[in-house]
């Protein structure tokens, strides 16, 4: 069984899949791995400079601002971008031989069709907010910016099949251990059908 991590920014996905990491939980981590990819696989790169123009890459390196530029730009320069990198993403977590994918676009990308269950970490907006502004050193209103950018929480954990409530309040060992829990339950009952 295929487990994905969703949740927006701020949410404290991260922090969750490093808990799941000491409990020897390896966590495909999409962001790391599209970062990774535009930087060392040849195919994708051949793409990418067929899409935004040779100065993709100057000696050999990905040119960050250049990508930024062009995905900036407009809407549909930035769906172009993720027509080539998420199947890229989605080839090499196939090919992880991991079972757990965090991804904060979840559903917008489509990376839930590649996992069986998807578990979304939450938390109440003014602490994602706050989480965001001391993280990254900016604006209430920039933070509030990326967020927006994002589908509303609300949306995702309705498709989602499990919540973990990272609020700062709520115990997150003892929700991981339930939700390992569940899992494991879930995943026996379907070997006994």
């Amino acid at each position: 069984m295929k487990i994905g991590i969703a949740g927006g920014i701020g949410s404290g996905k991260s922090y969750v899949c490093k808990l799941l990491a000491k409990r020897g939980i390896n966590v495909y981590d999409c962001d790391d791995a599209a970062k990774r990819l535009m930087r060392t696989d040849e195919q994708l790169k051949e793409q990418l400079t067929k899409l935004i123009g040779p100065q993709t890459y100057v000696d050999g390196r990905l040119n960050k601002a250049a990508v930024a530029t062009f995905l900036l730009s407009s809407e549909a320069n930035a769906h172009a971008i993720d027509a080539i990198v998420h199947p890229a993403v989605f080839r090499d977590f196939e090919e992880s031989g991991l079972v757990w994918m965090e991804s904060a676009i979840m559903f917008e990308s489509g990376a839930d069709r590649y996992v069986d269950n998807v578990v979304i970490v939450t938390a109440p907006e003014e602490v994602r907010i706050e989480r965001i502004m001391k993280r990254d050193g900016i604006s209430r209103e920039k933070a509030q910016e990326w967020m927006q950018r994002q589908w509303p929480q609300e949306k995702v954990r309705q498709l989602a099949q499990y919540e973990i409530i990272n609020d700062g309040r709520q115990d997150l060992d003892s929700q991981i251990a339930d939700l390992l829990q569940k899992l494991s339950n879930t995943r026996n009952t379907h070997q006994l059908l």
